[in-house]
């Protein structure tokens, strides 16, 4: 994919009110993303998990005038900060590539009230989305709804088989984070539950998938890491106080790795973990 992909993308989205060079590094690994699960011009796609429209945007550019893509999201349109989610697509679609975008807010695509016809779609996308979700049982039943829909399911979400020390703080901030979630009923975390690339493997093959092809992508760029790491340091001790029935000992373990999770953020250089990646069908 050439330099100049990115820019046209970048140029559809809203400007950063921080450091430019983020979103061209967010949007740098979602082309690798989709050149790995071969997006074609002329494609119809439902992104599942839309967000901010990171890869909403990636895949519209990709799949050109004739295409289209189908954007749902289970959060209202004010969810997000420093921009909300509703504010940012807003932008996107009133960009070049907006008249291919379609968005549905406030979706719960297991509602039995939500249906798209047979085989509609080209392509489902489901990209670093599945830690949003609240169990094993629920993502199952989302792969498996999807089948009715395309035939092609095109997946990413965090490698958590780290290949470097500098990887490892990045897994430690998610861990102790999915920790924490397992002690509550709602929740507006960015990390909710932790799925590894096998977990995720079984739980597509259960719902009738076939992995057809699978790939680790390393975007060292990135600054999800950092993020995460950042995050974690700043919010455990209102979020310690606000689980409850949280046993003593699990709480004193949780405290363990936030001390270790302080010392590899000074000692250690941050690096964001590889994307699990594949296609199935």
């Amino acid at each position: 994919m050439s330099p100049n992909s990115t820019e046209k993308i970048i140029d559809c989205m809203p400007p950063s009110s921080g450091d430019s060079n983020v979103q061209r590094i967010q949007t740098d690994h979602r082309l690798k993303l989709a050149e790995f699960w071969d997006i074609k011009n002329g494609s119809k796609v439902l992104e599942i998990g839309c967000g901010q429209g990171d890869t909403t945007a990636v895949l519209a550019f990709l799949v050109g005038e004739k295409g289209f893509v189908q954007g749902v999201d289970i959060a209202s349109p004010e969810y997000g900060s420093p921009l909300t989610i509703g504010e940012s697509i807003n932008y996107l679609k009133n960009s070049p590539i907006g008249n291919r975008i379609k968005i549905d807010f406030n979706m719960d695509i297991l509602s039995p009230t939500i249906e798209f016809p047979e085989n509609h779609f080209d392509l489902i996308v489901l990209s670093h989305s599945s830690w949003y979700l609240k169990s094993a049982e629920e993502l199952h039943a989302i792969l498996k709804k999807l089948r009715k829909w395309g035939n092609t399911l095109c997946f990413a979400e965090w490698d958590t088989r780290i290949q470097s020390v500098e990887q490892y703080p990045h897994l430690l901030s998610v861990l102790i984070q999915a920790q924490l979630e397992s002690f509550k009923v709602t929740s507006i975390s960015n990390v909710r539950i932790l799925f590894t690339p096998q977990d995720i493997k079984e739980i597509a093959e259960r719902a009738g998938w076939a992995i057809k092809a699978e790939k680790s992508i390393y975007s060292p760029e990135l600054q999800d890491g950092k993020w995460e790491i950042e995050q974690v340091l700043t919010n455990f001790h209102e979020e310690l106080k606000t689980v409850e029935h949280m046993p003593a000992k699990m709480a004193t373990l949780i405290k363990s790795q936030i001390n270790l999770l302080e010392s590899a953020s000074i000692t250690t250089a941050i690096k964001p973990m590889s994307t699990y990646a594949f296609t199935a069908e």
